[in-house]
């Protein structure tokens, strides 16, 4: 990993700061740091107490896990699977369900319920820890993921996913009314400068851009708009930050300022509804979609 540290994290210790940039525990963090594995504009800082400025380039090399450290299998781990072949599962993720382990979640993932299901999919892709996985949801964001089961098909979804030749497809719900029917969100995201836990729009940021469109204005009880929303890049959290940036945040979004008491809701109303794209090996069309999910169709029925 190479980060810049940002504003809010100038004169904070090292240790700190790779713990905040990488979702490594501050214990593993003070480990890299002592083991000569974090480099500050390419030298190596091996005293934990080091203190980091603003715009410094941090370098973290993180070690793969041993044999034996990667997730485990866990059959119990409940998911729809609405498409599967050889080569690639689509899996419909329920919310609630972390995507991969990492920092605070070591099981009970997806990809634990996935190597019940799929053993063969342990060694597919660079990363033993996200076996398979060429795109994630977020926690609470439920819908389609699509899951590589060979070498082939992972090789052929990110280089797809890079070249945007997947159509990913989100239903939002957002805030306030929008003045036309149709738009494009293009700024880039980074980490945010007041907390590097959090994503912004910001100047320096990957290039991202957002396709939106009105599906269904509401005034009552508040006023709410149903979104179709396009991905044409696939940046962290990138819908949220979007229609944050523009003022209209997703409902029930606690990070981004769309939690509010006027419309409770049970969790952020955001659902991967819809996934199309070329068979990576095969090189048919592959096409699936999710219906809303019964929690967030409930929200829905007490608009108007």
């Amino acid at each position: 990993m190479i980060e810049r540290v940002p504003a809010a994290l100038a004169g904070e210790r090292v240790d700190r700061v790779v713990s905040l940039m990488t979702g490594a525990s501050r214990a593993e963090a003070a480990e890299l740091v002592t083991a000569g594995r974090v480099l500050v504009n390419g030298v190596a800082v091996t005293t934990k107490s080091h203190r980091v400025e603003e715009g410094d380039r941090l370098e973290v090399d993180r070690p793969l896990p041993g044999p034996g450290a990667g997730p485990q299998p866990e059959p119990a781990v409940a998911f729809e699977v609405l498409h599967e072949d050889p080569d690639v599962v689509i899996v419909d993720k329920p919310p609630g369900l972390v995507v991969h382990p990492g920092a605070g979640c070591r099981a009970g993932t997806l990809v634990n319920g996935l190597l019940a299901r799929y053993p063969e999919i342990a060694t597919v892709g660079p990363d033993p820890q996200r076996p398979g996985i060429v795109h994630r949801l977020d926690r609470d964001t439920s819908g389609l993921i699509v899951v590589a089961r060979t070498a082939a098909a992972y090789d052929g979804l990110v280089e797809a996913l890079a070249a945007r030749r997947v159509d990913r497809r989100y239903q939002a719900l957002a805030w306030g009314a929008f003045e036309t029917v149709r738009g494009v969100v293009d700024a880039p995201i980074g980490r945010s400068a007041r907390d590097p836990t959090r994503m912004a729009v910001a100047t320096g940021g990957r290039e991202a851009r957002t396709r939106y469109e009105v599906v269904r204005s509401f005034h009552e009880p508040v006023a709410v708009t149903l979104l179709r929303c396009q991905l044409e890049t696939g940046r962290t959290h990138q819908i949220r930050v979007h229609l944050a940036a523009i003022g209209h945040p997703v409902v029930g979004d606690e990070r981004y300022g769309g939690a509010r008491p006027s419309l409770p809701v049970p969790r952020i109303f955001l659902h991967a509804g819809a996934l199309r794209f070329e068979h990576p090996v095969t090189g048919a069309i592959i096409a699936v979609e999710s219906p809303l999910p019964t929690d967030l169709r409930q929200v829905l029925d007490r608009l108007s």
